[in-house]
């Protein structure tokens, strides 16, 4: 399973259903080097390059029954908007 945002698709999806966390990587974990925040309070993980190869969402479920979306803001990128059909694979996997 793979999730697309913005114009990252990420190959590595896992959904921790008890502590309601979804990590999202592209290509193996090792290559982040560099991590950050963004404001809304998600991980973010940059490899050597300053390319965006993971997300870290907390309380994805809850921000989605709450909120209806997660809001994302990337570094040097527009704020992105993840609705539930997007994330709908990755959070019925487990």
């Amino acid at each position: 399973m793979s999730i697309q945002i913005a114009d990252i698709t990420f190959d590595r999806v896992d959904y921790d259903a008890e502590g309601d966390v979804l990590y999202l990587h592209h290509g193996a974990p090792s290559t982040a080097v560099e991590f950050d925040a963004s404001p809304e309070g998600h991980a973010l993980r940059f490899d050597e390059h300053d390319n965006l190869v993971g997300v870290t969402i907390i309380n994805v479920r809850w921000l989605l029954e709450h909120e209806g979306e997660i809001t994302l803001t990337i570094p040097s990128r527009e704020q992105i908007r993840l609705g539930p059909m997007q994330l709908h694979d990755a959070l019925a996997a487990v």
